[in-house]
């Protein structure tokens, strides 16, 4: 239970990180074409979308890398680039 915690802390920051800088991005991109901050609909719809897919990849990624710590009791590889 706890590698499917660790690794859904990670996914969820990670997919959080990616869609609030994909969102920004839009609304820069509106910004620049029209001169105006509007929020469109499909804007958070596309956010949303993009939080889902990041979030279910890194989810499945990162529980492998628990897990796989866990088996040979070795520093995943995003904790030893962090202490680096």
């Amino acid at each position: 239970m706890k590698p499917n915690l660790k690794a859904c802390g990670q996914a969820m920051v990670t997919a959080m990180v990616n869609a609030v800088l994909a969102v920004a991005l839009m609304l820069l991109v509106e910004f620049a074409i029209s001169g105006t901050f509007q929020v469109p609909e499909p804007y958070i719809w596309a956010g949303v979308l993009i939080w889902a897919v990041i979030f279910a990849a890194q989810f499945l990624r990162q529980r492998h890398l628990c897990r796989a710590c866990e088996q040979t009791d070795e520093p995943s590889s995003a904790e030893t680039v962090g202490k680096s």
